[in-house]
């Protein structure tokens, strides 16, 4: 794994207490989630509506994006809007909705030049018919690119995820059987691949922001051995020394996956 830009270019003007050099370039997280909690808070701090902390948040997503594909992460996973985001007031959810057509839209070029990739996980389907075309308009233009991959969750809960994975699988089972051919053997690979990121690798590093502990139905299976970090910074604030902060942490720790080292 290699920086896509020198140190000082990346982290131009690092607090005090970070030193931007001490990052290992070659054990980058190769997949980070991002829980991006925090800007409805934000906002009521300085006496604006949700929606407003949502509209500021735009900047430190394009940060973190930036920032990511700079250190050489592949995949950025953020968790944009969950399936039950939906039982948030209406007025919030349509203004999100409105948010997501428009700034994805505003950013297609912007993330085409630097080679980002664009693809979301989720029921996508049920998205207003503007969302769902910007998110398509996303990915057309951008599913060639071969940096980093952003992994837009829209619409999604793994709950959902898990329910629809196993029930293809036992709809595959059922079809073999009345086919009279043998049962498709069912494990941890076979669950692996009926998932929404059966072509994505599983996320090493997961953030979130804003100082709460919960993964809020967010990528369930997936996570099992992921490393967390926990930050109390609220979203709209998180930026790049942020996101250098979560590696470092994460670089400082051995990973043993259920092993000993």
């Amino acid at each position: 794994m290699s920086l896509h830009k020198p140190l000082e270019e990346i982290f131009p003007q690092p607090p005090t207490d970070l030193d931007p050099t001490q990052l290992d370039v070659d054990q980058v997280p190769q997949h980070i989630a991002v829980i991006m909690d925090g800007n409805g808070r934000w906002a009521q701090q300085r006496g604006k509506n949700r929606l407003f902390g949502h509209k500021v948040a735009i900047r430190a997503v394009r940060e973190c994006i930036r920032c990511a594909s700079d250190m050489g992460v592949r995949y950025l996973t953020i968790y944009s809007f969950s399936s039950e985001n939906w039982k948030r007031p209406a007025d919030e959810v349509h203004g999100l909705m409105d948010l997501f057509a428009r700034t994805m839209l505003a950013e297609i070029e912007g993330l085409y030049e630097e080679h980002v990739r664009v693809m979301t996980i989720g029921h996508t389907e049920h998205l207003p018919a503007a969302t769902q075309n910007a998110f398509k308009k996303a990915w057309e233009r951008t599913k060639d690119d071969t940096g980093m991959t952003l992994v837009v969750a829209v619409n999604y809960g793994a709950r959902a995820e898990l329910t629809d994975a196993t029930t293809e699988i036992a709809r595959q089972a059922f079809e073999a059987g009345t086919r009279g051919e043998s049962m498709p053997t069912i494990d941890e690979d076979t669950i692996a691949k009926h998932l929404d990121t059966a072509a994505i690798p599983d996320p090493d590093l997961v953030i979130r922001t804003s100082g709460e502990m919960r993964l809020s139905n967010f990528l369930l299976w997936q996570v099992a051995y992921s490393e967390f970090y926990r930050t109390d910074v609220l979203w709209p604030d998180f930026n790049r020394y942020d996101l250098l902060r979560a590696v470092l942490d994460y670089q400082g720790r051995s990973r043993r996956f259920g092993g000993v080292k």
